[in-house]
């Protein structure tokens, strides 16, 4: 089986991604940084991705370092080290054939680039709207087997559970 790795240009999703941007425009860049890490983290282990968040020294300068965090791999680039290339060196070390590398960022030419080396690209709104459906994908696993789990109990189907649960909310 080919290991997936999806590499992201994580300033490239602050400003993309809405409720990332809406903090970002509140001057807390921080808690954009540490959203997107925590909806990263819940997206790499359902799918069993790894996944590598890069940030570039602009917004922090001098603070170049690596860590996992959240089982995600997250690294800041050396003051001089754009994001773009250090995931242009990063891409070309990371693939061979058993490995699928998938780069996230709206930078066109950088999509052209790691394109060119056999990576495949995901623009920041496609890899939002993956997250978002993956989140999706968890809430009605967990209700699924929550339901399951309740159903050994009750002689309901999940359908008229769901119903009676929705009527409750609606009664609140």
């Amino acid at each position: 089986m080919k290991r997936s790795i999806l590499v992201v240009d994580g300033y490239n999703m602050i400003g993309a991604w809405p409720e990332l941007v809406r903090l970002k425009k509140h001057e807390r860049l921080a808690d954009a940084r540490d959203r997107l890490l925590f909806e990263l983290s819940n997206y790499g282990k359902y799918k069993n991705i790894e996944i590598i968040v890069v940030f570039d020294a602009q917004f922090v300068p001098g603070i170049q370092k690596e860590y996992t965090l959240h089982q995600l791999q997250v690294v800041f680039t050396k003051s001089d080290e754009t994001a773009d290339s250090y995931i242009e060196k990063l891409t070309g070390n990371l693939l061979t054939p058993l490995t699928i590398i998938t780069v996230a960022t709206s930078d066109l030419a950088e999509q052209w680039t790691v394109f060119s080396r056999g990576a495949l690209r995901k623009s920041a709104y496609e890899l939002y709207r993956d997250v978002e459906k993956t989140k999706e994908e968890i809430t009605q696993d967990t209700l699924k087997y929550r339901y399951e789990q309740l159903h050994k109990n009750v002689p309901w189907s999940l359908e008229q559970l769901a119903d009676l649960e929705n009527l409750r909310d609606n009664l609140k």
